[in-house]
């Protein structure tokens, strides 16, 4: 039962990096960030619980700091900033977003093959999360580049760290709950930074593509 709990957590956040590749809307991309890190929070628990004993306390922190910071917190400063300006949808990307959504697909694909062969310091609680923690990663990544708004670039980096999460779970046991929880505010100050910059960009250059920085010159 919490195996297909797991693999049905792990389905549903793959197909999220694929909506949020699909999206040109940056506020649906923020919320949509917001429910994968939501199923990904519930992950821990699960976890814990398969290991057929109760989750320790440290379980349930990480995944109440997940929520808080990652389901609420941040995806708030992001509308919050976006709100303060004019432009809401990512308009011209580097790469478009039909083939950003076909090169997320073989993300997903390729990262089954390549999780096959990874030597993994324990095994695995279901066979789907070490491709999904790759497939997470790499798509975050493809977001991260392949996107010419600052919030969405934001967006590819928190990605990246739900990716590294979902890997975090094979040492949950081993991982203290004040080490993840310093991770998580590392997180916090850096999008808290990077949300600072984005509105100052916007608010000096009325715009937020980050290429268009390159043109700059010192006078």
């Amino acid at each position: 039962m919490l195996r297909s709990v797991m693999d049905s957590i792990l389905i549903l956040a793959a197909l999220l990096n694929l909506a949020m590749l699909a999206t040109s809307r940056m506020a649906a991309c923020i919320r949509t960030f917001a429910v994968q890190s939501l199923l990904l929070a519930l992950l821990p628990v699960a976890v814990g619980f398969s290991h057929d004993a109760a989750p320790g306390v440290h379980v349930f922190a990480i995944a109440a700091g997940t929520m808080g910071l990652k389901v609420l917190l941040i995806p708030w400063i992001l509308l919050r900033v976006l709100r303060s300006g004019e432009i809401h949808r990512e308009v011209e990307p580097f790469i478009g977003f039909t083939a950003s959504v076909l090169l997320g697909a073989l993300i997903i694909v390729a990262s089954f093959a390549f999780a096959d062969g990874m030597p993994l310091p324990s095994r695995a609680p279901t066979d789907l999360l070490v491709p999904v923690a790759v497939a997470t990663l790499f798509n975050g990544l493809l977001i991260l580049v392949s996107r010419a708004k600052a919030i969405t670039q934001v967006l590819g980096y928190l990605v990246v760290e739900n990716g590294v999460f979902v890997f975090g779970l094979l040492l949950l046991d081993q991982t203290p709950a004040l080490v993840e929880l310093g991770i998580l505010l590392d997180l916090f100050v850096g999008v808290f930074i990077m949300g600072i910059v984005v509105y100052h960009i916007r608010r000096e250059f009325d715009h937020m593509d980050t290429h268009l920085l390159d043109a700059l010159r010192e006078s």
